[in-house]
C-alpha cells in the first residue's frame, strides 16, 4: 500500500546516517562510548537527578522496572485498562497480576487516580501508570496516593519523551520510568529504550539486569580497565548497540523542535474537527502540562462503524490505526474482563488515531480531514 499520508514518517537526515557512519568507521559497535553519551544526555535532559540505563527497547525497561522492584508472583499491579498489551506481559511474565484502573473521562484518557485507590488491595504492590498520546498523567494525586498506600509508581513514558507535568518531565515523578524509541515514537531509533530511576540502589540494579549481573562490561575490557569480570546477580541480555545510541544522540537533540512540530499540528487538527459532526476530542484540557503530541486520538460517536471508516479512509491513502484494542478482547487476557473500566472499553471501541509527525505539512493535515469527513 502507498499511502498519501501515512500514520507516521521518520524524522531523519543526515545526521542520523552520518552518526551511524561514525559508529561503523570506529569499529565498536557494541555497548560503549556513544551509549554513554545517550544515557548522560538523557539524563541532562530529564534532570531531577535522573539516572539514565539505555537498553533494547521499551519492554526491556519495564521488564527491568518489575525484576528490580522485586515485583513477583502473587503481586497485585494496577495499570491503565487503555494502553498497549506491554504493560501487562511484563507483569504476567513473572508472575504477577494486572489489575485494571479505568480513564479519568472522555475528556482524559488517563488512568483515574480514584479508580486506583479504589482498586488497591492487601496485595497491591506498585501502580503503573502511562501518560498516554504524549499528555501527562495527573501526576499531583497519584504520587501521593502511592506514597501514602506504601506502594511503588512505575512511569511508562513511551508516549511522553519532553512532556511536562507542571513544568518537570515526565519520567521524573515515579520510582522507575521506562521509555521507549521505537520507529513511531517521538525519539525513534527503530529499537531501543531507556530505564530511568533515581535511587542508586535500583540504578545499580538495571545496571546489573541489563548485562548478565556481570561486574564490568566488554568495553572496560577493551580500554585495559579490567581484565575478567565477576557476577553478582541473575541478569539479561537487554544491552542497546552504538548505531541505535548515536542515532538517538541525534534524536535527543531534535526532540524539542520536533515536538513543537507536532503541536502545530494539532492544533490544525483542532480547529477543523472541533466544529465536525460525528466525533469529539479528547485532552483539549491540559494548561498543567506541556504534552508530547505522540499521536493524534478522536472519539468516534458511539453510532459510527469504525472499520468502516479506516476502510474508507484507506481507499483515499489515509492511513489511521487503532490505540488501543481493550485486553479483554485478547485470547490471553479475557480474565482481565472481571475488572470494571466502563469509559475505557467505550474508549476502546470507538477510538481512531490520525496521522501525526514531525515533518507533517498542515496540506496533509487538510487532507486527512477531508478524508474524514467524507468518511462519517
Amino acid at each position: 500500500m502507498v499511502w498519501k499520508v501515512p500514520l507516521f514518517k521518520l524524522n531523519y537526515d543526515d545526521r542520523e546516517r552520518l552518526a551511524v557512519v561514525d559508529v561503523l568507521d570506529s569499529r565498536w559497535i557494541t555497548m560503549g562510548e556513544r551509549t554513554q553519551e545517550f544515557e548522560s544526555s538523557f539524563e541532562k535532559f530529564l534532570g531531577d537527578g535522573a539516572k539514565a540505563t539505555a537498553v533494547a527497547n521499551g519492554t526491556a525497561a519495564l521488564h527491568m522496572a518489575v525484576l528490580a522492584l522485586g515485583i513477583g508472583r502473587g503481586d497485585e499491579i494496577i495499570v491503565p485498562a487503555l494502553t498497549f498489551i506491554a504493560d501487562v506481559n511484563v507483569l504476567r511474565m513473572v508472575g504477577a497480576m494486572p489489575v485494571l484502573a479505568d480513564c479519568r473521562s472522555f475528556d482524559d484518557w488517563n488512568i483515574d487516580p480514584v479508580d486506583v485507590e479504589r482498586k488497591i488491595t492487601p496485595r497491591t504492590k506498585a501502580v503503573m501508570i502511562v501518560h498516554y498520546a504524549g499528555y501527562p498523567c495527573k501526576m499531583d494525586a497519584l504520587v501521593a496516593l502511592c506514597k501514602a498506600r506504601g506502594l511503588y509508581l512505575i512511569e511508562d513514558c513511551a508516549h511522553s519523551p519532553g512532556a511536562t507535568y507542571k513544568e518537570r518531565h515526565c519520567g521524573t515523578f515515579g520510582d522507575v520510568a521506562c521509555f521507549s524509541f521505537f520507529t513511531n515514537k517521538n525519539l525513534s531509533v527503530g529499537e531501543g529504550g531507556m530505564y530511568v530511576v533515581q535511587d542508586d540502589a535500583l540504578h545499580q540494579a538495571g545496571r546489573y539486569l541489563r548485562s548478565h549481573g556481570m561486574s564490568t562490561l566488554t568495553l572496560d575490557r577493551h580500554k585495559g580497565r579490567a581484565v575478567s569480570y565477576d557476577v553478582l546477580q541473575p541478569g539479561l541480555n537487554y544491552r542497546i548497540d552504538e548505531m541505535r545510541a548515536a542515532i538517538g544522540i541525534v534524536q535527543l537533540e531534535k526532540l524539542a523542535a520536533a515536538n513543537k512540530e507536532r503541536r502545530r499540528m494539532t492544533e490544525r487538527y483542532h480547529g477543523a474537527l472541533s466544529p465536525m459532526k460525528g466525533l469529539s476530542i479528547p485532552f483539549l484540557d491540559h494548561a498543567d502540562s506541556l504534552p508530547s503530541y505522540h499521536i493524534y486520538p478522536i472519539l468516534l460517536d458511539a453510532e459510527i462503524e469504525r472499520m468502516a471508516v479506516i476502510e474508507a479512509m484507506k481507499q483515499k491513502g489515509i492511513q489511521t490505526s487503532i490505540h488501543y484494542p481493550s485486553f479483554k478482547e485478547f485470547t490471553a487476557y479475557r480474565e482481565l474482563d472481571r475488572y470494571d473500566t466502563p469509559v475505557a472499553d467505550e474508549i476502546s471501541r470507538r477510538e481512531l488515531t490520525l496521522p501525526l509527525y514531525p515533518t507533517m505539512e498542515f496540506d496533509s493535515v487538510d487532507l486527512v480531514v477531508e478524508s474524514l469527513r467524507e468518511a462519517l
